[in-house]
């Protein structure tokens, strides 16, 4: 039985060749591309569970391919970069890339990130049935990477989407920034937390005065929660 399908975009022919025959080994089927343009077109066609991304590709780089990607789907998508190459976390964080591994990279290390990566996002992307958590005039679907604030949709970038679901399907929960940092986005992010509050805050500005019934509550010294009355 396949674990699943993941799609390799690297340019480089020996790590692609060699990131099949491990994947392969494991139980994975496993489809290549040398470029961001190609990665795209097999991503259309196969619906992978799974992506690795290299940062440095020609046609469309890395990070433009993953842009790409979350414009249409949460199909789950770890970067790999060169070591001494410089891999920008908070670029990463907000593009929507969910983990990244520095080439060389041990065989068990990047097979242990897949599945841990497949574990914390919860199903693959091929999977059929809706995922999505509703409260009075609010309503976020992450099959269809969609927020409905008061009946209308509101457009708002992957990442807060990611957030805010993950708020809202634990309500009254308390999180710190690196609990959110950590299982939201995935990064082992060990710089500014900031980038929580950033999104946080955009989250307020499009969900402020909805509804009394919930709300996006800042727990001073701690970090935040989505607050419902009961």
């Amino acid at each position: 039985m396949s674990m699943g399908k993941i799609l390799v975009a690297d340019d480089d022919v020996n790590i692609a060749d060699l990131l099949r025959m491990y994947l392969e080994k494991e139980g994975y089927e496993v489809t290549l591309a040398q470029d961001g343009e190609e990665a795209l077109q097999k991503f259309n066609a196969d619906t992978p569970d799974m992506v690795l991304l290299d940062v440095m590709m020609p046609k469309l780089d890395g990070w433009q391919t993953c842009r790409e990607i979350r414009k249409k789907s949460d199909c789950p998508i770890i970067m790999i970069t060169a070591k001494g190459e410089t891999f920008d976390k908070v670029l990463g964080l907000e593009l929507g890339a969910d983990d990244y591994v520095v080439k060389p990279f041990d065989a068990k290390e990047i097979v242990a990130r897949i599945k841990a990566v497949l574990r914390r996002t919860g199903k693959p992307c091929s999977e059929n049935s809706v995922k999505e958590v509703s409260y009075e005039k609010l309503v976020v679907n992450m099959t269809k990477y969609e927020l409905k604030v008061d009946g209308k949709v509101v457009d708002t970038p992957p990442k807060e989407l990611e957030l805010l679901y993950h708020l809202a399907s634990n309500p009254n929960r308390v999180y710190t920034r690196d609990q959110l940092l950590d299982e939201v986005w995935g990064f082992e992010y060990y710089g500014d937390s900031r980038t929580v509050d950033v999104h946080v805050k955009r989250l307020r500005e499009k969900l402020e005065g909805v509804s009394e019934q919930w709300n996006l509550k800042t727990v001073w010294g701690v970090g935040y929660k989505f607050e419902v009355k009961e």
